[in-house]
């Protein structure tokens, strides 16, 4: 049985085709022209798709989709998608339709989490939660080798815990949340708010490996924001192990300095919940859109 899995992002869509032991056996990626609409995306999901399929002729295969949002349980239609022509449609049933056979669709984070824990860091550990601290925070939940995505499809959005009820105003509607104080979107506006100049971020790591005061300083309240966010997730979870992924997981200190953190606020005199970097990097996301197919 060869897997397919598409991974639906705003600027590119990317596909793959995986045999039964997940070998990569094809890829193709082309841009997903967000600009022209909702029905164009679809028309561009159905090109690739078929694409795809014709790498195994006559071969039976399995179809996932990872996507930023996710299905309403309730009504059917994707949210949360920062795609936005997207939201309120009736993604999974126009494409199945469009395509004449049954698919999967899942929120980016649970195929990251499903990849790294079929085939990645946390290959062997029967719960994993996969982070993604990137432009935003995300999370996924798989538990004996399938995702979890809870009742109302909500399980893993670590994002959107607060920390703060009197902290910045979320997209979400809350104040405070995990993704306005570490995600790299969060931290460039928190070092704005602060000092008064907006850096990116990269810059703002080096002068905190060169010891520069200012960066130092507010690094620190990075990892103490890390620190209870993650002690949090920990607490309620208790996972087998942590796998983080986006481009704050690049931070070499997070692993250090943020685990310390961890360490230190968590309910536990003994952490052993090994938190660690991704290894599947990019193709993460479209490994587990091929892995949640069906």
């Amino acid at each position: 049985m060869y897997r397919i899995g598409i991974d639906l992002g705003g600027t590119k869509i990317e596909g793959v085709v995986l045999d039964a032991a997940g070998r990569e056996i094809s890829r193709k990626r082309i841009a997903t022209e967000r600009e022209h609409g909702y029905q164009h995306i679809l028309q561009r999901l159905k090109t690739v798709h078929d694409e795809l399929v014709a790498v195994v002729p006559g071969q039976p295969t399995t179809f996932g989709i990872g996507t930023p949002g996710a299905i309403s349980p309730r009504t059917g239609l994707l949210k949360n998608s920062n795609t936005v022509c997207m939201n309120g449609q009736p993604v999974k049933a126009d494409l199945e339709k469009l395509l004449g056979r049954k698919i999967e669709m899942q929120n980016d984070a649970n195929c990251f989490a499903m990849a790294e824990a079929l085939l990645g860091a946390g290959k062997g550990h029967k719960l994993v939660f996969g982070i993604i601290v990137g432009t935003g925070c995300g999370g996924g939940m798989v538990y004996n080798g399938e995702v979890f995505s809870g009742k109302q499809a909500i399980a893993g959005e670590w994002g959107h815990m607060s920390i703060d009820p009197n902290g910045p105003l979320c997209f979400c509607g809350s104040r405070g949340c995990v993704e306005t104080f570490i995600s790299g979107a969060g931290l460039e506006n928190r070092y704005a708010e602060k000092f008064g100049v907006r850096r990116p971020l990269k810059e703002i790591e080096k002068d905190f490996f060169a010891g520069e005061a200012t960066a130092v300083e507010f690094m620190q309240i990075f990892f103490r924001n890390f620190g209870r966010s993650v002690a949090n997730l920990i607490n309620i979870l208790d996972p087998d192990i942590l796998v983080l992924g986006g481009g704050v997981s690049n931070f070499s200190a997070l692993y250090t300095h943020g685990l310390e953190e961890v360490r230190r606020v968590v309910l536990t005199d003994n952490l052993q919940t090994p938190i660690v970097k991704n290894q599947l990097g990019d193709s993460a996301g479209v490994f587990g859109a091929a892995l949640v197919g069906v």
